[in-house]
């Protein structure tokens, strides 16, 4: 599933290449990919004769900021677990997992393309909450590169929390934007076990937590991303964090900082990875 960086990365593209340009038109191969409005020629409606100002990402959710309007309006996307937003010219061949076409000028297009289908996008009318059409908005916590995104914060987040940190951290009510990949990169650089519950945690560990967070995501996304199975950028390509993962699908390599080789338990049904050297119950 694309996490922060992987959906960050896709927004700056989308900064680079759709603004300013007209929405002409579009076209819907798969009805239950429009999230709202529930009529599909209200959504195409809605959206035809916009020109995109500016993309913005609030967690794993894209925002299109769309003018002109009497007031604001926007259209929403949210990839879910395989959904791509590719940049192409109209004369290319359509994959066969390409649910929605967004038609610009000179015959370009954006392409929502989704094999497992559980990607939405939302067209919110003018004057019109984000929040009240894109109900997800208003459960996220901060972004982790918001200047409140303290210490403090998380710990507040945390405390009374009798599950495994591993768990909460992919919780968007507790961090928005990470996931899978970066939850046990950012444990493994906090020397923290994924197990280990958060009423367990002390304030330096938490600390230090907060830091790798950060950290490993600015990394992902200079990486542009990871590519483990189909993520690919709007201009369809891979990410390359992936080869430079510390523990992350590395199971039985060893570690990079002391040799000990990557172990992987399951906590409420997702698999993570860790050093048992680098990482301990304590985290000292």
């Amino acid at each position: 599933m694309p996490e922060l960086p992987e959906v960050e990365t896709v927004r700056r593209g989308l900064n680079q290449l759709t603004l300013n340009r007209e929405i002409t038109g579009g076209d819907v191969l798969l009805n239950r990919t429009i999230a709202y409005p529930f009529s599909v020629g209200e959504f195409i409606y809605g959206i035809k004769g916009s020109s995109i100002a500016a993309w913005h990402r609030r967690g794993k959710y894209l925002l299109a900021e769309l003018t002109p309007s009497p007031a604001t309006c926007w259209l929403g996307v949210h990839l879910r677990m395989t959904g791509q937003l590719l940049w192409l010219h109209q004369d290319e061949p359509l994959h066969k997992h390409t649910r929605v076409r967004l038609f610009f000028g000179d015959q370009q297009e954006l392409r929502f393309v989704d094999q497992r289908t559980f990607g939405q996008m939302w067209w919110v009318p003018p004057g019109v909450a984000v929040e009240s059409i894109i109900t997800g908005l208003g459960k996220l916590a901060l972004d982790p590169f918001s200047p409140e995104f303290t210490v403090d914060y998380l710990a507040a987040k945390l405390q009374n929390r009798r599950r495994p940190i591993k768990t909460a951290l992919l919780d968007q009510s507790v961090v928005a934007g990470l996931g899978n990949i970066y939850a046990d990169e950012a444990l493994f650089k906090s020397a923290v076990l994924p197990e280990t519950l958060c009423t367990n945690l002390q304030l330096k560990q938490i600390e230090r937590l907060r830091s790798a967070i950060i950290q490993v995501l600015e990394t992902s996304i200079e990486a542009g991303g990871t590519t483990f199975s189909n993520f690919l950028n709007v201009k369809g390509i891979n990410g390359n964090y992936g080869g430079v993962a510390l523990v992350y699908n590395r199971t039985g390599e060893p570690c990079r900082v002391c040799g000990e080789l990557i172990q992987r338990i399951k906590l409420a049904g997702r698999s993570s990875h860790f050093c048992p050297q680098c990482q301990t119950p304590t985290g000292n």
